[in-house]
């Protein structure tokens, strides 16, 4: 069906695809980490410093640990991925393409790492491992005229592989939802933060909930096998996990898990396949320099030793979601959503310029940028961008206190002192621009649900919710340091 089994289109386009999410990764590190994890941030950069060992997290921040450093590190970040965007190795003359290549790929990848480990919760995400995973792949693939190691295209279908299969056992084994065929009843509704079009796919007729759940396991538990099948099929199998994640991305806001996983599919096609689906012509390529070719022999041979403890957790009755084996994450597991919560709970930040608190206080609302407050407002399209924080706080509203997150405290406070780095975090402090500052604070925990067809009609409301209990009862600056670690 498709001609040619080269792979320098295939190359070009992983390599954009993935240049762009780490120029997002970095910029959301430039904007967030200092607030969130830096110097003074809700955790801050010495708890790591003091609490981690530099082999098991390495980090640029473990030897300077500042602000400034955390400036610098992302901003060079930015820039090094907007140079490997745009193509700079392709620009040189050969021989000098792969080396330029090798050394950008490696300088980005060691940066981000210093992020990822630093990062404390804030960073505890698979993608986080599964773009450091891939990355350093990225290192050995070549640039300009050379034809990329195929070897090297196995390991990133071998990620994308372990990334979907891993989803799909641990959904089978996690919840009775997924084997019943209704978890995507609860999906849209309940998910970290849900977009525009959530509201609209919660409301799609029983039935239909009931195939894509039916195709969900169809796509991570079948499909990945083809993906090291030949030509079609591999394709073919590409092209599926790309439309899946495609549908995730229009009905949620996932970070850049899916667009990821989309670059990593990518490596399934031929280029080929891709000039039969697109308007593009792959030029002719050169034989792999023998020392990339070794160098990913190399990789490859290390890469199937530290698959063992991936592949035991895998198939292991007592799965082990999103974990990393090794300090640099090189090989690691993968799969989300084993379970889904039935209910959607959200904490509700409030504050008053009262100095006494009473019943007839006045409680004002602080707004997120991706997390449902004000029952009005539409859910917002965020990813492939990351609002940490808002996902933080959707886990947080899970139990009825803050008592396993230490930063919860440190965010109260920091936004009674009206601390400017905590405010840029927000979409709106009901407080900025007035004369009068906060002197108490709370946190409301809600049960939230989408309005009905009828309902939203009516009222124009997206979201209805019911209150459920205190979080953190109402304290000045004054009673949250008694509360709080390190305020």
């Amino acid at each position: 069906m498709f001609h040619g089994e080269e792979f320098w289109l295939v190359r070009f386009l992983f390599q954009r695809g993935l240049a762009l999410l780490y120029l997002l990764a970095f910029l959301v590190a430039a904007f967030q980490f200092r607030p969130l994890a830096g110097e003074d941030g809700l955790l801050p950069l010495e708890w790591y410093a003091e609490g981690a060992d530099f082999r098991e997290r390495p980090s640029l921040f473990y030897f300077v640990p500042s602000d400034r450093a955390i400036a610098v590190v992302a901003w060079t970040g930015v820039v090094l991925s907007a140079l490997a965007l745009v193509g700079l190795p392709y620009w040189l003359p050969e021989p000098y393409p792969t080396p330029v290549s090798m050394v950008l790929w490696a300088i980005v990848w060691l940066l981000y790492q210093s992020f990822v480990n630093a990062g404390q919760t804030f960073y505890g995400y698979g993608w986080e491992s599964m773009l450091l995973e891939t990355g350093f792949l990225a290192i050995f693939i070549g640039a300009g005229a050379v034809a990329p190691p195929f070897v090297i295209l196995l390991l990133l279908q071998w990620v994308l592989f372990r990334n979907m299969f891993g989803a799909g056992l641990i959904k089978l084994r996690g919840d009775d939802c997924w084997r019943d065929l209704s978890s995507m009843d609860y999906h849209y509704e309940t998910q970290p933060i849900p977009n525009p079009l959530s509201w609209f796919a919660h409301h799609l007729p029983d039935r239909f909930h009931r195939f894509e759940t039916f195709g969900n396991h169809v796509v991570e538990l079948l499909i990945p096998f083809l993906y090291f099948a030949p030509q079609p099929a591999s394709s073919l199998a590409g092209a599926a996990t790309i439309g899946f994640m495609g549908w995730l991305m229009l009905t949620g806001n996932f970070a850049w898990l899916n667009a990821l996983t989309i670059v990593l599919a990518i490596a399934t096609f031929s280029d080929g396949a891709l000039e039969w689906a697109l308007p593009v012509t792959a030029p002719e390529t050169v034989a792999t320099p023998l020392y990339l070719e070794g160098a990913a022999i190399l990789v490859a041979i290390t890469v199937i030793a530290m698959s063992i403890r991936p592949i035991e957790n895998m198939l292991s009755e007592s799965q082990t979601m999103n974990t990393a084996y090794d300090p640099l994450h090189l090989v690691n597991t993968y799969g989300a959503f084993g379970s889904v919560t039935r209910d959607r709970y959200e904490i509700v930040i409030e504050g008053t310029a009262d100095t006494e608190i009473t019943e007839e206080t006045k409680w004002e609302p602080y707004q997120f940028k991706g997390k449902p407050t004000d029952l009005e407002r539409r859910p917002p399209q965020i990813a492939p961008y990351h609002l940490r924080l808002d996902w933080q706080l959707w886990f947080a509203a899970m139990a009825p206190s803050p008592r396993r997150h230490p930063w919860f405290h440190r965010l109260l406070a920091k936004l009674l002192e009206e601390d400017d780095e905590t405010r840029a975090l927000l979409a709106a402090d009901p407080f900025d621009g007035r004369e009068e500052s906060p002197t108490h604070i709370r946190a409301v925990r809600y049960r939230y649900r989408f309005t009905t067809p009828e309902e939203r009609d009516e009222t124009g409301r997206w979201w209805e919710r019911e209150r459920v209990g205190t979080y953190v009862a109402p304290a000045s600056l004054e009673e949250l340091r008694l509360r709080g670690p390190g305020l």
